[in-house]
């Protein structure tokens, strides 16, 4: 261990004097600037350790003072680097630094480390002009042709040795060129007028500057001449007169119009045509010249049958909207060809004839129907060629031959067996040719039909039919068919229609029949109620005959109609504690349905029952049922929370399905709306008279104290304005009374004011408001029962029975004491508010008024009083 110990000091000697350093370091070197990467610098070499420890990679290490990135150093060797530029950042004398602090570090494997600082001075080095901004890469300039000579373009340059830019430079015209030329300060100028059209269209100069050292750059300028619209177009296709023929079709090409525009010869000419010849047969595209017809060329119909030229004018411009523009007139001749074939004016001919026709007799002269519409020959003449047509030879002719005369020849009879396996139709083709190349063909079809006689009657396959629809079946629904048949060949199509019957309430007919089936189909659902059985009167008729036949209709019953109750929605106020099990104010629910049983209703009320609490009895088999309270209310605990209930109650006729002999029967539901509110206790009742007209009598007093401040100053203030008013009055009753009264003395003047009548009297403020009232709503007591009505805008109520009693009133107080309230159960009046609406109304008029919740609160004014007619009596102030 000691001997280790002694090893590691004797190495640590060692390596102290022979330490790692760098040679050729500390050194002072120098770069030109705007050096391009990778000149070298400074080369360097380091020094190892004696432990030849080499150096680590990523060493030796540059930190530059100011800071730059335009130095590395390279690996020569192990022990040999170099300093070299980068390319990074550009080294300028002019714009500095011009000098830089290398600080290089070398660290080995063992961590024995160097430092040493290499001084980089850049040194200046004369520069060329430079052109300002891009001139330096060329530049495009542009001269209108006609413009005249002059300048042209100023050239700019600077000397980036000159940093005050005081030296002078000089400009020269490399290229040698007799249209244009530059001043020493590097104005262009030109030096003539340009002309496109002669060939002047580019100019390719060189332009060098130099500065006083004689360095020198130089820039490519190309001068482009703007060629401009001065010349007309002129027409190259010498084509004037076109010779087309008749029925070319929409977009046949007839013309192809060219013109050039000396302006862009060598080039692509823009050219715009058009034709200023109003005509509807040809267009021009407008790009290229060609000339389309756009409409069919008939030269046998219109103007052309009499002249066949159509001339036009053909406008050229070099541009779409003014410009230079000219003109061209061209003709168009239509010639005329064989394009219409013989036609007539039918190619199919039905004839009957009797089967007991003679031979010989004419059947049909084609001759009258055909013609050619060609207006020249030989195009517009045509023949007939020989009839063919399965088994028509032995029977029909053209006599004489081509002359399209056809006649009888053969035997029509109706029985004749090979007559009657033909079917007693012939067919005869005959071909009308044109006899002028190409020779248009035109089949005519001749039918030759055997008229039968009528030897059986029309009949229907059953004498009577009877069919069942149900009424909820749509319209379109198959009923039944009916058949009727005719022995007679050939056989006839039969037509079949409604006669008689088929009449609802609010359709002609609710059936209707297939005229060519025999089909009968509803129009609309048919109603059982309204009428269950139909008959009806079907007639089937051919052109021959016709038959009728008894048709009966049975409308099969089903569920289709909504029961109906009454009453069809209620308002009702119930006290809180009504006793469960009550039929509540004997309400009760009166159903009907059309198509079902009293029997078949079913009672169920929807969401708005919350808690349960009401519920019907019965609640099925039954059309009359009762509104019952089947759990009570229980606020106390906040089981219950809504006062107001809205119920809706559905009424369903479905109690009888399971005796219903049909599967899938229809369910219909009615509904009824009810709307509960429920009065808390204790219930203050408050009763109308049932008088048409309700007074209320308001007695307000003014309380003050006599010792208040402003008692003095309202009396003062109060005595000037009352004094101030009556001597207005008094002089305007006097001015009245002087302009209006006949007697000239003043022994007949009376005074206007009696000392006597202007005595103080205690006054007592009392407001009266009267209201005839309009009743437009009712409800029911929750206490008796009783109906009463109300207005829903001021709250007023009455009893609608005019012998129901109002409340009793105890006799008056004396003169001064206040009136007492009705006793409450006196009388069998309303109480102040059971409808939502006219309950609102109540909390502001009467003279009650209750909470947010519906608990009766104490009067709102104590001064108030309600009478029956009488004037209100005061109540003292306590």
């Amino acid at each position: 261990m000691q001997e280790a110990v002694l090893l590691l000091l004797l190495l640590g000697a060692l390596s102290v004097g022979h330490a790692l350093h760098l040679i050729h370091l500390p050194a002072t070197s120098n770069v030109a600037e705007n050096s391009p990467p990778e000149t070298s610098v400074h080369k360097f070499s380091v020094k190892l350790s004696a432990s030849l420890s080499p150096v680590i990679p990523g060493f030796p290490l540059i930190n530059s003072s100011p800071l730059t990135e335009a130095f590395r150093v390279n690996w020569l060797s192990d022990t040999d680097f170099e300093v070299v530029t980068t390319g990074k950042e550009q080294l300028d004398f002019e714009t500095g630094p011009h000098i830089f602090d290398l600080q290089i570090c070398v660290k080995d494997d063992v961590g024995v480390t160097d430092l040493q600082v290499l001084t980089v001075q850049v040194t200046d080095v004369n520069e060329p002009p430079e052109f300002q901004g891009n001139l330096a890469k060329g530049l495009d300039l542009y001269i209108v042709e006609g413009a005249k000579p002059g300048f042209v373009y100023q050239v700019e340059a600077f000397d980036p040795e000159d940093t005050s830019q005081n030296t002078p430079l000089g400009y020269f015209l490399i290229s040698p060129s007799q249209s244009f030329r530059m001043s020493a300060n590097g104005t262009l100028f030109s030096t003539t007028e340009f002309d496109f059209e002669a060939g002047h269209s580019s100019y390719h100069l060189i332009v060098e500057v130099r500065d006083s050292q004689g360095l020198r750059a130089s820039m490519e300028l190309q001068v482009n001449i703007v060629n401009i619209n001065d010349e007309i177009p002129r027409f190259t296709s010498p084509t004037h007169v076109y010779t087309i023929p008749e029925e070319l079709g929409p977009g046949a090409i007839v013309a192809n119009i060219t013109a050039e525009d000396p302006d862009d010869k060598g080039f692509t000419s823009f050219l715009f045509y058009s034709i200023t010849t109003v005509n509807s047969y040809f267009m021009i595209n407008q790009f290229t010249g060609t000339i389309q017809v756009v409409r069919r060329i008939d030269r046998d119909a219109g103007e052309l049958r009499q002249n066949p030229a159509i001339s036009l004018e053909v406008l050229v411009k070099d541009r779409p909207f003014g410009g230079q523009e000219n003109r061209k007139q061209i003709t168009f001749i239509v010639e005329d060809i064989n394009d219409n074939p013989s036609t007539c004016t039918k190619f199919t001919f039905s004839i009957m004839v009797p089967e007991r026709a003679a031979k010989g007799t004419l059947l049909l002269d084609l001759n009258k129907f055909c013609f050619d519409d060609d207006s020249e020959a030989p195009n517009n003449q045509f023949n007939f060629t020989t009839p063919s047509g399965v088994g028509s030879s032995s029977r029909f002719l053209q006599d004489p031959a081509g002359s399209g005369k056809i006649v009888l020849i053969g035997d029509l009879d109706y029985e004749n067996p090979s007559n009657l396996a033909a079917g007693n139709k012939y067919t005869v083709i005959i071909q009308v040719q044109d006899v002028a190349p190409p020779y248009y063909k035109n089949n005519i079809y001749i039918y030759i039909l055997t008229s039968p006689e009528n030897e059986f009657p029309l009949v229907f396959d059953s004498p009577s039919y009877v069919f069942a629809v149900s009424e909820l079946s749509p319209p379109r629904t198959r009923v039944g068919r009916m058949q009727a048949t005719d022995k007679d060949f050939p056989q006839r199509s039969i037509v079949y229609s409604i006669s008689t019957g088929g009449a609802s309430q609010h359709y002609p007919n609710i059936f209707w029949i297939n005229p060519q089936t025999g089909e009968l189909q509803l129009v609309t659902k048919a109603d059982y109620e309204t009428t269950p059985i139909y008959i009806l009167r079907i007639q089937a008729t051919n052109s021959e005959d016709s038959s009728s036949v008894t048709v009966t209709v049975n409308i099969i019953e089903e569920n289709d109609e909504k029961p109906i109750c009454t009453p069809n929605s209620y308002f009702l106020a119930i006290p809180v504690d009504l006793k469960v099990g009550t039929n509540i104010y004997n309400f009760k629910l009166t159903c009907t349905d059309l198509d079902s049983s009293p029997r078949s209703f079913r009672y169920s009320i929807g969401p708005g029952n919350i808690n349960g609490h009401f519920t019907f009895s019965p609640n099925a088999g039954s059309n009359v049922t009762s509104l019952i309270l089947a759990t009570r209310f229980d606020y106390a605990s906040g089981l219950d929370k809504i006062w107001n209930y809205k119920l809706l109650v559905y009424i369903t006729d479905d109690n009888l399905l399971s005796v219903r002999k049909r599967a899938g029967a229809l369910v219909e539901t009615g509904t009824v709306t009810l709307s509960i509110r429920v009065i808390p206790h204790p219930t203050t009742i408050v009763t109308t008279t049932p008088r048409p007209r309700i007074t209320y009598w308001i007695l307000r007093k003014n309380v003050y104290s006599p010792s208040a401040w402003y008692v003095p100053f309202v009396i003062t203030l109060g005595s000037m304005l009352l004094l101030g008013l009556l001597v207005s009055l008094i002089v305007l009753l006097a001015k009245a009374i002087h302009r209006h009264c006949p007697c000239k003395t003043g022994k007949h003047k009376k005074p206007l004011v009696k000392k006597a009548e202007m005595k103080n009297t205690k006054r007592e403020a009392a407001e009266t408001i009267q209201m005839n009232t309009v009743f437009d709503g009712e409800a029911a007591d929750p206490v008796t029962g009783a109906i009463y009505e109300f207005n829903t805008k001021t709250g007023a109520r009455k009893w609608k029975d005019p012998l129901t009693q109002m409340p009793k009133w105890k006799e008056s107080s004396p003169q001064g004491a206040a009136p007492r309230r009705p006793v409450t159960g006196e009388g069998t009046g309303p109480p102040r508010s059971t409808h939502k609406e006219g309950d609102a109304q109540a909390k502001n008029t009467g003279p009650w008024s209750r909470n947010q919740d519906g608990k009766p609160s104490t009067p709102k004014n104590r001064n108030s009083a309600l009478t029956r007619g009488g004037s209100p009596k005061p109540h003292p102030e306590k």
